[in-house]
């Protein structure tokens, strides 16, 4: 099977081609770019556009979720509950709640400079921050009103295209960030469960057992997308093999999708990772970008317990928030409804005791309510210029100065290319002896 990866495409190297699609037209040549300027991507006539995210799936979302935070107002009510909510607010110290909100603002930034890191590599990209916000702010909106967050990967890759990348360059920058943020999920409730499982064996039981479970499909989650990205033929034939299977006994309907699915969205996958993991430098780098951002999501419930003056241990914090995280990415419904509360109440609500429902009011708020409707506004975040980052960068710590003083003064950046023909040497006439 032919290599289905796609190239990221620059207006200057079409130019130059005799044919686009079988429609000849007039060769031009190449202009020169002014240095630093990069040139804007577009993609290429071959590749699709990427659909625009179903703003109605996520509207049924918001929906959804309406629906369940008036389902808590409702429950304070009718079980008498509410006497004891707002006596629990009363003795409320603000400071903490302000150290939570800080915490989901470090996430939500953290996120951005995991992007930034991608695409700092590529020195041409039209890609400026306040894109990458956008991108970023996307996936959080999108992410926590789909059922399994499912709605943020069409929504990022999305928003790279419309910054100037092509199909191909957006999705490989969102399919590594979604393996390395996968990846940093299990690695972080790993190295949590190794430091607390005997504590959380003697506190709560044999029902640390499901966490168990479902940190073990997480792994399995991560290790399958592995073996997409690393052995790409084996998953097309077997999945070929299965759903020809599946389809002669009727069981699979829009075979023409599956099966594209299957034969080159699983190469593009894999063809992408690639690219991206052969910088080893920078996936670490995103890794630890990563379970930073993570550590300050999962720190937000021990400002809130000390928000209503109860002592907590950092540690344990950490540990309770990552397994709550999976136990509430776990459950098919949008913002993980659910798996939320009945992962609070499990791991935190003994450390609250009659402040537990209004800890979790304000935990689901601070991590979920306010992070989804504040990105709403940022989805429409755009950069007002087309230098890339990486020379952005050169420039403000001075290394590109030079490149840039000449773009000033109405130079150009013109390297010619080199050919297989041999240099000519002209040799000058010895003078004629009077």
């Amino acid at each position: 099977m032919a290599n289905s990866e796609e190239k990221t495409t620059h207006p200057a190297d079409t130019a130059g081609s005799g044919e686009t699609q079988g429609h000849p037209h007039k060769v031009h040549a190449p202009k020169p770019r002014l240095a630093g300027t990069p040139a804007r991507r577009r993609p290429s006539n071959a590749e699709e556009k990427p659909a625009d995210p179903d703003k109605k799936q996520a509207a049924r979302g918001a929906q959804f979720i309406g629906l369940v935070f008036g389902a808590y107002v409702a429950f304070l009510f009718f079980s008498g509950q509410i006497d004891e909510f707002v006596s629990a607010f009363a003795n409320v110290e603000m400071k903490w709640l302000v150290g939570a909100v800080i915490c989901v603002c470090l996430y939500f930034l953290l996120g951005t400079l995991a992007y930034v890191t991608a695409v700092y590599l590529d020195h041409d990209s039209p890609v400026g921050f306040r894109d990458l916000m956008a991108v970023e702010a996307s996936g959080n909106f999108f992410g926590n009103l789909t059922p399994m967050q499912m709605g943020a990967l069409p929504s990022q890759i999305y928003q790279l295209t419309k910054a100037g990348l092509s199909v191909g360059a957006a999705s490989a920058t969102q399919f590594t960030r979604f393996i390395m943020f996968q990846f940093g999920v299990v690695l972080f409730a790993g190295i949590m469960l190794w430091a607390k499982l005997g504590f959380f064996l003697v506190s709560y039981g044999d029902i640390v057992i499901l966490n168990l479970l479902v940190f073990a499909g997480h792994a399995l989650e991560l290790i399958g997308l592995f073996v997409v990205c690393l052995c790409p033929n084996f998953v097309r034939r077997a999945g070929s093999g299965i759903l020809r299977w599946a389809n002669g006994h009727g069981w699979v309907k829009n075979y023409d999708k599956w099966d594209e699915m299957i034969n080159v969205q699983v190469s593009q996958f894999s063809s992408a990772f690639r690219r991206s993991a052969a910088n080893i430098p920078d996936m670490v780098l995103t890794l630890i970008i990563t379970m930073t951002q993570l550590g300050f999501l999962y720190m937000v419930p021990w400002f809130v317990l000390h928000a209503f003056g109860i002592e907590a241990d950092f540690l344990t914090c950490l540990a309770a928030g990552s397994m709550v995280q999976l136990v509430s990415t776990a459950v098919p419904l949008p913002g993980g409804t659910g798996g939320a509360e009945g992962g609070f109440a499990l791991f935190f609500g003994p450390m609250l005791g009659t402040s537990a429902t209004a800890g979790f009011l304000v935990w689901r708020v601070v991590t979920f309510f306010l992070p989804t409707f504040a990105a709403l506004p940022m989805i429409g975040l755009k950069s007002s210029h087309r230098e890339s980052i990486y020379h952005r960068v050169q420039r403000w710590t001075g290394r590109g100065r030079g490149s840039a003083a000449r773009a000033s003064r109405g130079g150009v950046a013109y390297k010619p290319k080199k050919t297989g023909a041999k240099k000519v040497v002209v040799k000058k006439a010895a003078p004629k002896k009077k």
